[in-house]
């Protein structure tokens, strides 16, 4: 468990935006809990020490495979990786896309609990109704000019029994690539959010290869997008297993310090306590000690990650000042080593929109790289 926090939801509900931080193990996951306990009482606000200063730069250029065009990326929180859309905040609405590439996003990621809604004998038949409300969330998005990726979230029994679930996860990316096939170019494939407990980076080769092959039985060219073990946290990266597949991209999660991100996250046990600022000179060693395992990774390998998913959590009594200092330090921090990242979440959870507006602040603080390539 990260850092000796409990996190109630992960074996229970495998909730959306699970995180992972500098050590690769579990963080927790952004979303309502079932039975919402009293916020803590804030602690006493330390004075806060000014926030370290990165300049973005151009987009990393990958030596092996490919890197996505991400750009400026926000995540679908818990829309449709809940139970049923609505359960944990309001559905999709018709005009959400337009309205976040108006902000200036050029992708989204849309996480989806495709394993819910499908059988459990095969063919393993995804929900028809479900399907379409899918395919129609993704027409929306690609139609108001986003990038699209579709992020199979929550599938919490692939995590407890990898080797049981092989097939029906396999059978599920069957049915979504012949779904997609004829989608854009700008339409991207997620396998697996967050690969955790037993699902670990020794055994994705074997869960992953026969999944891929579907994959490519329709759509022999589609980015691919693959994250490691612990919840893909950063230090996945370090053995981190990539088929020989040229069109297949890394990814990892970024929540820490973990402390600042999930203070007052009553889905996390203990509950970490309000009051934890950021950008202090351990916040700021831990970064760079984070970019350098990305830079390592990128000249090992050839192939360049981005940042899935990354953000802090909205609970009153977390100043909206330090949620806007935290997502411009950690997306100027990642686009000054050439990595782009995808913020956690739109208006659900960790928000960047609260009802009809977006949050005083928040999108002039995210940063990208300063090409998309």
């Amino acid at each position: 468990m990260k850092r000796g926090l409990m996190i109630a939801s992960a074996l229970a509900l495998c909730t959306a935006g699970c995180g992972g931080g500098a050590s690769g193990t579990a963080a927790a996951a952004p979303v309502p809990a079932p039975t919402p306990a009293p916020a803590p009482s804030p602690s006493p606000t330390p004075t806060p020490t000014p926030i370290a200063s990165y300049t973005p730069a151009a987009a990393a250029i990958p030596t092996a495979g490919i890197a996505l065009p991400l750009g400026k990326c926000v995540n679908m929180g818990n829309h449709l990786e809940a139970p049923n859309e609505g359960d944990w905040g309001r559905a999709i609405a018709e005009d959400d896309f337009t309205i976040i590439k108006a902000a200036g996003f050029t992708s989204i990621r849309l996480p989806v609990r495709f394993s819910g809604h499908a059988a459990m004998a095969a063919p393993f038949t995804i929900d028809a109704a479900f399907m379409t409300r899918v395919r129609h969330v993704v027409d929306l998005a690609t139609a108001a000019g986003l990038n699209v990726i579709i992020d199979m979230h929550n599938y919490d029994e692939l995590m407890a029994a990898p080797d049981a679930n092989a097939v029906r996860f396999a059978g599920l990316w069957k049915q979504i690539a012949a779904t997609f096939a004829a989608a854009p170019a700008t339409v991207w494939f997620e396998l697996i959010n967050e690969p955790n407990t037993n699902l670990t980076n020794a055994k994705l080769p074997a869960i992953i290869a026969p999944a891929l092959a579907e994959i490519r039985a329709t759509n022999p060219t589609r980015p691919v997008i693959i994250g490691g073990e612990g919840w893909s946290g950063i230090g996945s990266l370090a053995t981190l297993p990539m088929p020989a597949d040229p069109n297949v991209v890394p990814t990892f999660h970024y929540y820490d310090p973990f402390a600042f991100t999930h203070q007052g996250a009553t889905w996390v046990t203990p509950t970490p306590p309000l009051g934890r600022v950021f950008g202090g000179a351990a916040d700021i060693a831990e970064i760079d000690r984070n970019l350098q395992t990305v830079r390592d990774y990128i000249a090992r390998t050839g192939r360049v990650p981005f940042v899935g998913e990354y953000g802090a959590n909205d609970v009153a009594g977390v100043p909206v000042s330090e949620r806007i200092n935290y997502y411009g330090t950690i997306t100027a921090a990642y686009a000054s080593v050439g990595v782009q990242s995808c913020a956690w979440a739109y208006t659900n959870t960790f928000r960047l929109r609260d009802g009809d507006h977006w949050i005083p602040g928040m999108l002039a603080a995210i940063h990208t790289t300063t090409t998309l390539r």
